[in-house]
């Protein structure tokens, strides 16, 4: 009898303890969304009953006449923001008590990662390299890699325009192969020709280092909810033979630098200065478009700061920007091809403006011509607005703070420290109170006389405030070159692989495509 008794309180004791995370908003008297044991608010897309994206987007969708609410990601209680001002409010306004993310990497397992300055915690040390490398990403120093971006935009249309009839690509493969290209080129100080060389170690790397595998989600879930024991068993995000990898190529790079005195416009060299305090905040005027991400004005004025900059450091800040770019950057790139292959009157007029430049730029690509198209730049705003390859986005606090009530069956909240608030980039970008008809897509909602209709805090590609993209000028140029190239000797079309309507993949934490992006390059006829 007692033994039966000691089960039954055993269930007791381990049901409640698995359903007593999930009361933390419920206490709090703040609307929840309704959790699932273990699993919280995530139980779909671990099942994959739908893609990350549609997760976030009825998440959203749960509390229609809320400024704000809570759900779970797993046990974690997190508060969702739909309130653009509430927004504005953590990320920008209030960034003392906002200023990190959730997702800090551990120094002791995943040190790469843990010293670039998406993941590092945002101290002293946070600050500075974020006010030492923001002038490696001015326009004037784009326009010094310009000419490393245009070889590879070339190199990658030259390598199709032998071939004939409709060629067939998987965008993403050939895409990823580009962004490899420029990133190798730019940010490694390596040559690469991955279509070509499809097999070259540093694209191989590449791919390891950004695919996320069943065991590498693990590994970050285990980071996240027991840091203690993802430390006792080194349970690293990124293999270490990866991360030797990366740090070998920078170090090596640095001393032959030094030895030889080579000077190469990359972001190495911009690094580099940066260490010796010669780098400024000098930009010249030109602007990457709408989309960009705007540095702080304290930034923009802050003199050149020579920073405590290790080779380590260097070494961190290059593997993080590729982490960045080579995937987030293709996806966005794959979206534009997709939306200019089935919407053909866009595509011709992106083509007509590309033509018009060519033909008064004496058939040259420059900088100059690439950031001066309009209809481009609405193109590209436009893919970020309907596809954000980052879903979402979040802050932890690490100080208490207090929601005013707003509405009539709201009341004033105050939040602790540590409290974790999420930012539903995919589902703002598809309110319809903020962009009519979401789901067409329509660049005239970029257009000069129209940007005064997007209201600040609705438009967050690259997130918003001093922990927004640092690279969001670079990841544009490079989308804007790639597609420049490409339009200009290629039209985009759908083949008997391409899935319209599209289709999103349920695999991952990012937007995909069911299949693959399975579209056509017909030679343009002249």
């Amino acid at each position: 009898m007692f033994f039966y008794i000691a089960i039954i309180v055993l269930i007791y004791v381990l049901v409640h303890a698995l359903w007593q995370p999930f009361k933390y908003w419920k206490r709090r008297n703040i609307p929840q969304l309704k959790p699932t044991p273990l699993v919280g608010n995530f139980g779909p897309l671990l099942r994959r009953q739908c893609s990350i994206a549609e997760l976030v987007q009825d998440i959203y969708n749960s509390h229609p006449n809320h400024r704000y609410f809570g759900a779970y990601q797993f046990f974690l209680p997190t508060l969702v923001l739909k309130d653009p001002e509430l927004i504005k409010k953590v990320a920008v306004k209030e960034f003392d008590t906002f200023p990190e993310h959730r997702t800090v990497a551990l120094e002791e397992v995943d040190s790469l990662l843990a010293s670039n300055i998406f993941f590092m915690k945002g101290g002293e040390k946070w600050h500075v390299l974020r006010c030492a490398l923001s002038p490696a990403f001015t326009s004037s120093k784009l326009k010094a890699m310009f000419a490393l971006m245009q070889e590879c935009a070339q190199q990658f249309v030259e390598y199709f325009e032998n071939q004939t009839g409709v060629i067939t690509l998987e965008m993403k493969d050939a895409f990823t192969r580009y962004t490899n290209d420029v990133i190798g080129s730019t940010a490694f100080g390596i040559t690469c020709n991955s279509l070509k060389d499809r097999d070259n170690t540093f694209y191989a790397m590449g791919l390891q280092a950004t695919s996320i595998t069943l065991f590498r989600g693990l590994r970050v879930f285990m980071q996240t909810i027991s840091p203690r024991l993802a430390k006792i068993f080194q349970l690293s995000i990124v293999p270490k033979f990866i991360e030797t990898y990366f740090v070998n190529i920078i170090r090596e790079s640095i001393s032959i630098r030094k030895e030889k005195g080579i000077v190469r416009p990359d972001m190495i060299h911009l690094l580099l200065e940066a260490r010796q305090g010669r780098l400024k905040y000098d930009d010249v005027g030109e602007d990457s478009g709408f989309a960009i991400a705007q540095e702080s004005e304290a930034r923009k004025s802050h003199g050149a700061l020579k920073a405590s900059i290790t080779d380590e450091d260097i070494a961190a800040q290059a593997f993080s920007f590729f982490l960045a770019g080579f995937d987030t950057s293709a996806t966005a790139m794959c979206f534009a091809a997709y939306e200019l292959a089935v919407n053909c009157d866009i595509q011709r007029r992106l083509q007509s403006e590309i033509d018009t430049s060519l033909a008064s730029n004496q058939g040259e690509i420059t900088f100059e011509a690439v950031l001066g198209l309009a209809y481009l730049d609405q193109v590209v705003s436009e893919t970020l607005r309907k596809w954000p390859p980052i879903t979402f986005t979040d802050r932890k606090s690490v100080a208490p703070f207090t929601i005013e009530a707003k509405l009539p069956h709201e009341q004033t909240t105050h939040f602790e420290a540590g409290t974790v608030c999420w930012i539903p980039i995919y589902a703002i970008h598809r309110d319809s109170l903020y962009y009519p008809d979401p789901g067409v897509f329509d660049p005239e909602r970029f257009h000069k006389d129209n940007l005064h209709k997007i209201k600040p805090g609705t438009y967050l590609p690259f997130g918003m405030g001093p922990k927004n993209c640092i690279a969001s000028r670079f990841a544009i140029l490079e989308t804007k070159l790639i597609l420049f190239n490409i339009l200009s000797k290629f039209n985009i079309v759908p083949v008997k692989e391409t899935k319209i309507p599209f289709v999103q993949g349920r695999n991952g934490l990012f937007l995909s495509a069911e299949g693959g992006f399975w579209l056509g390059l017909q030679h343009r006829e002249r």
